[in-house]
């Protein structure tokens, strides 16, 4: 297993945001390949650059495994004739299986003898596989968006313009779209040369980068990451390292050369976010931070080439970044003429979405979402206040002419413009807070005020999108639901809040039905907006490390609590890793079982006639007002201690009782029984979802 194989798909210059995602399907489509085919392989490494994605696999066998397999084919008498010759049933199966009678034995099948015929596959060569699978794999990676060119038949994000293709050092030549896979490579746009012939894979990464291309993504960044640090070092400062940014300026360079600049003092009397959002979002610029965080005069640069002419290059990407600043200047002095309420006005006259109405719309929805989740909280009035008054300058800052201009900075400019208006802090704080989490991992509001705000907005958006039917299908998500949905459900958990989310969905499209004549089906909507949280809420929970059967068993009793929901499975998760539950498991899934059938919950003592019966009726009894404070003080550890008492008198019931007798009295009685402790361990989990 020595054989190595090497793919490069050569295109002009890929997205930066799409390249990873591309390398996850490049390796996961081969990987399926090669398992499909019977192909073992020990390694296998995905590289990129902006106009390259490349595979290297190792430790590859030389073919595939061989295979063997019984096929049953036509029963004994009729395969063969009274003189035991082969009749045109076997004569047919041997022919479609192209085996023949040495490959035939006699075996049993559901008690009659049938002919069995052994079909060898000995495999082919892996370079045979390769050559006839890698033009597929590559059309199967699917882009954010797509391209054809030249008249060929491909969707890809950028076009195609060579394929590299080396098995064991030598060619294995396939045609993708008269495109045909050999030794020749491509360097540096500008630097390196555009035909360079391949001898070997054990070269691929050296003479790339003598060609300047660092074909490794991680060596990029490790390249960026040092040098940047340096140069800011050498200025008194740190490189600031924003999500992201990093990864982003690897896949954009192929010889990556940090260069750092100045910026000018006046800018820096701008707001933080104002000077950072340009350089970061727009220009892809690190800023330099001291080491207390304050911004420094100062950014790096990545130049995707040498350091040929680099004061030429300094001064240009300055006086790029110059002109970003001043117009942002202009903006924010001019906004700041007004105060923050005066922009909530022309809200009235942009469209939140069409159906939905105006921003104002949202603001006026939100605010009273906002205010019904704080009195499902009891939270206190000057709270309440502080919600309100954010929520009515939520959205101002989207009225602005910074926010027009850098959209990333809705919610920032919101605080700080209300500040600047002397707004109180807990409400300039909210007004950013609302957009919070805005991707995974990221920060969570901070304030009372914020979190209700955040979960009443995301709310009323998921719910109006889906009032009108547009809600995510497949991987289709263009108004971010799911992200906000995950927003909600991590705001609750994070404040421990007892939030009944269906009585809130509930207000949510009555307020569209009220406040904007929407129309509807209330039912089907709530349903389906119920269904989708639960889909949230179950993959956050896996995610979590909790069991699927878990998730399962206690989301099977509603999920109005999200975070009752996730402290139940969080103790059952941890209690069920204990030995000998199995058993526990088992004797609760015989009570749900037959409880299923009970009548009612009543029970009547006096129809208590056998010994065990009446001693698992009184055990629980005893147990019952335990286990029930147990579960509104959610001491669900505590409960399920008191549960596990139950097991021996059950087994006894189950194994000294007959529960389904002719008496029609006595039997409801024992079902009635059953269903009685059931209901009460439902309120925990539905144990028949549990996998023993």
């Amino acid at each position: 297993m020595s054989n190595r194989y090497l793919l490069e798909i050569g295109t002009e210059e890929l997205p930066a945001g799409f390249i990873e995602g591309a390398l996850e399907q490049l390796r996961n489509l081969t990987d399926g390949m090669l398992k499909e085919k019977r192909i073992g392989y020990g390694t296998m490494e995905t590289y990129a650059t902006p106009r390259r994605l490349t595979l290297i696999i190792g430790e590859l066998q030389d073919g595939q495994e061989t295979l063997e397999e019984l096929v049953r084919g036509p029963a004994k008498r009729i395969a063969y004739d009274e003189d035991e010759n082969p009749t045109k049933a076997l004569q047919g199966f041997m022919r479609g299986k192209n085996i023949s009678s040495e490959d035939i034995h006699i075996g049993e099948h559901n008690g009659e003898e049938y002919v069995f015929g052994r079909i060898v596959d000995e495999g082919r060569s892996t370079g045979d596989i390769l050559a006839e699978n890698m033009a597929n794999i590559i059309k199967s990676i699917v882009f954010p968006k797509s391209m054809r060119w030249g008249g060929k038949n491909l969707r890809f994000a950028r076009p195609i313009r060579w394929l590299v293709s080396i098995l064991n050092d030598e060619v294995l030549p396939f045609e993708l779209e008269g495109i045909v896979a050999g030794n020749i490579t491509r360097g540096h746009r500008f630097l390196g040369s555009d035909s360079i012939e391949l001898v070997s894979i054990d070269e691929y990464f050296d003479i790339l980068e003598d060609n300047y291309v660092i074909v490794d993504q991680e060596k990029r960044k490790e390249i960026i990451r040092y040098r940047s640090e340096r140069l800011a070092k050498e200025k008194g400062g740190n490189m600031l390292l924003v999500d992201g940014l990093l990864d982003e300026v690897a896949n954009i360079v192929e010889y990556p050369t940090p260069i750092i600049g100045r910026i000018k003092e006046e800018y820096l009397r701008l707001p933080r976010d104002v000077i950072i959002t340009p350089m970061v979002e727009q220009l892809r610029f690190f800023p330099v931070v001291s080491d207390k965080g304050r911004l420094l005069s100062y950014f790096i640069t990545v130049r995707n080439g040498d350091e040929n002419h680099i004061d030429i290059v300094r001064r240009g990407n300055e006086k790029v970044l110059e002109a970003r600043l001043e117009d942002a200047k202009f903006f924010y002095y001019d906004d700041i003429k007004q105060k923050l309420e005066d922009y909530v006005e022309p809200l009235h006259r942009i469209v939140f979405q069409e159906e939905l109405g105006t921003l104002y719309d949202k603001t006026i929805r939100v605010g009273k979402l906002a205010k019904k989740a704080g009195d499902f909280l009891g939270v206190g009035q000057k709270t309440q206040d502080s919600v309100s008054r954010a929520a009515h300058l939520s959205k101002a800052d989207l009225a602005t002419k910074m926010v027009n201009e850098f959209p990333e900075l809705q919610g920032k400019m919101g605080m700080e413009y209300a500040r600047q208006s002397e707004e109180d802090e807990i409400v300039s704080t909210a007004i950013y807070e609302q957009y919070l989490p805005r991707y995974a991992g990221d920060d969570l509001p901070t304030t009372t005020a914020g979190a209700l705000l955040s979960i009443a907005d995301k709310l009323d958006t998921i719910s109006g999108i889906f009032a009108i039917g547009i809600q995510p299908t497949g991987s289709q998500d263009p108004h971010g639901l799911r992200r906000q949905a995950l927003g909600i459900i991590n705001i609750i958990l994070d404040r421990r809040w007892n939030l009944n989310i269906s009585e809130l969905i509930d207000f949510a499209l009555y307020i569209y039905v009220e406040h904007n004549n929407l129309v509807f089906d209330y039912n089907s909507v709530k349903e389906d907006i119920m269904k989708f949280i639960q889909g949230r809420i179950k993959n956050l929970l896996m995610d979590m490390g909790i069991r699927y059967d878990i998730v399962d068993g206690v989301m099977s009793t509603g999920i109005r609590n999200i975070y009752d929901l996730k402290l139940r499975a969080d103790k059952l998760n941890h209690y069920l890793e204990q030995e000998g539950l199995a058993d526990v498991l088992f004797a609760f899934n015989r009570v749900i079982t037959l409880a299923k059938e009970a009548p009612s919950d009543e029970v009547k003592r006096d129809l208590l006639v056998e010994k065990d019966e009446l001693e698992l009726y009184n055990i629980f009894n005893a147990i019952e007002e335990k286990i029930l404070d147990s579960l509104n003080n959610k001491a669900y550890d505590e409960a399920l201690e008191q549960f596990i008492a139950l097991k021996e008198p059950i087994d006894n019931f189950f194994d000294n009782v007959m529960v389904m007798v002719e008496d029609e009295d006595i039997r409801e009685n024992r079902l009635n029984l059953l269903r009685k402790i059931s209901e009460t361990m439902l309120m925990i989990c539905d144990l028949s979802k549990l996998v023993k």
